[in-house]
């Protein structure tokens, strides 16, 4: 299976926004939109949000990106992902991605 590691560790190649955004799937932006929702506790979430092509790879990017602190650490220090940081995993910015998000660490530590 491809993997295209973003800063925090979600691999955006099995992300479903990335895969519905890739092949223009409403459907799918639809039902990820529903998930994230109920999963992130964010109803302001809309179908029309979920467009991204991955954290780290050229064209679009979900709103929240901008204003992601987890990337804007990695890019303000000048990493390209979380993985080059010595404090990873004692990281409280990081922390939320790598307690709900499974395999994000591994992921991570994949690069190193």
């Amino acid at each position: 299976m491809e993997k295209i590691i973003s800063c925090c560790g979600i691999n955006c190649a099995s992300c479903d926004a990335r895969i519905a955004t890739i092949n223009g799937d409403n459907e799918l932006k639809k039902k990820t939109a529903e998930n994230w929702r109920v999963t992130y506790n964010a109803p302001h979430i809309t179908d029309e949000m979920i467009n991204c092509t991955g954290c780290r790879e050229e064209g679009t990017k979900f709103a929240h990106c901008s204003k992601c602190e987890i990337r804007n650490c990695a890019d303000g220090k000048g990493y390209k992902t979380c993985d080059e940081c010595s404090e990873i995993e004692s990281c409280k910015t990081l922390s939320f991605v790598l307690t709900n998000v499974p395999g994000t660490l591994e992921n991570l530590k994949s690069l190193i």
